[in-house]
């Protein structure tokens, strides 16, 4: 890049960028034989709704069953994934917000809580470090997740993987989603019939 003459400015995203990438793969490092899924919600559920409920129990069922947990690491979806599953069986990759709360306490001085400046390197860390997927109901930053794991599946950059969209009972937030995929997606020609096969 400096032979390119490359802007100051782009050398240090690519040197940032690098360094995030670096210090994650050395914090996944010795956990790489371990199945991992990553839960992904808003950051804005409260402690007293059933999907935080919901979260908390299906990271407690995976732990249960010798799966890590990966979330966001912040507040919401993300401290319930973190408190079902132990913290001893949680990763935290967690983003640096101007307006967002803080990291969940329960991840606090553990060393498997990773800080990211950039979205991009974050979200390769969720997508490369986990053998499956649960979306909980969110805003864009749940959407952005959903859709950029979908289309990675769907185009072979990433092999197969289980992905579920889970919702509290009697919920309709993935319903409607799924309406909206089946009636302008696949009804505009945009997607394929074999596409819906991609989720849960």
């Amino acid at each position: 890049m400096s032979r390119d003459n490359a802007d100051r400015g782009d050398l240090k995203i690519t040197s940032a960028a690098l360094k995030e990438m670096r210090y994650a793969f050395k914090i996944f490092e010795p956990y790489r034989k371990k199945r991992k899924a990553s839960i992904f919600g808003s950051a804005r559920t409260s402690v007293d709704h059933a999907l935080y409920n919901q979260a908390k129990t299906v990271a407690s069922e995976l732990a249960k069953n010798d799966w890590m947990v990966i979330t966001g690491a912040g507040p919401g979806i993300m401290t319930a994934g973190i408190e079902g599953a132990g913290t001893e069986m949680s990763f935290g990759v967690d983003i640096k917000l101007p307006f967002e709360s803080s990291t969940s306490q329960f991840l606090t001085g553990d060393p498997k809580l990773i800080s990211f400046r950039y979205f991009f390197t974050r979200k390769l860390m969720f997508m490369k470090e986990s053998s499956g997927f649960v979306l909980l109901p969110g805003g864009f930053g749940t959407m952005d997740e959903g859709f950029e794991l979908l289309t990675l599946v769907q185009t072979g950059k990433m092999m197969s993987v289980p992905i579920v969209f889970l919702d509290e009972a009697n919920g309709d937030f993935w319903k409607y989603w799924q309406s909206f995929i089946e009636r302008d997606l696949l009804g505009g020609n945009y997607i394929s019939k074999e596409d819906l096969a991609l989720f849960k």
